[in-house]
């Protein structure tokens, strides 16, 4: 069973900066698929960027491309979302999601909130 817990949200002034983390346990890392998806009030969960389980191909939204980096520690066993020029429009819960490579079982974390505002 792969537990995902999220830290690093907050509330932010636009043209600010977060750095989103993952910890993840109870899989070996390496083997799992990453994303972070985000949720704003009264909207679809949208997929913000994803990463392979060797942490290459990272892939945006194209809301997000320029201005946010997603990577991977296979060591730590982490998952960040660098996130910079920060618009009102950011501002959702942001989740961190794993997908088992053999099997496709997906796990979600329990969400951060990010709310960009000044």
């Amino acid at each position: 069973q792969v537990q995902l817990v999220e830290s690093g949200g907050g509330l932010v002034q636009p043209g600010g900066s977060l750095r989103l983390s993952c910890a993840a346990s109870g899989f070996p890392f390496s083997m799992l698929g990453m994303s972070w998806y985000r949720q704003a009030a009264g909207k679809e969960r949208e997929l913000v960027a994803d990463i392979t389980s060797g942490g290459t191909s990272p892939n945006y939204a194209d809301s997000v491309k320029g201005r946010f980096t997603i990577s991977r520690d296979n060591v730590k066993n982490m998952m960040y979302l660098q996130m910079n020029s920060l618009k009102p429009e950011d501002t959702a819960v942001y989740y961190c999601k794993a997908s088992a490579l053999y099997t496709q079982i997906e796990y979600w974390g329990q969400g951060t909130q990010v709310t960009v505002s000044s």
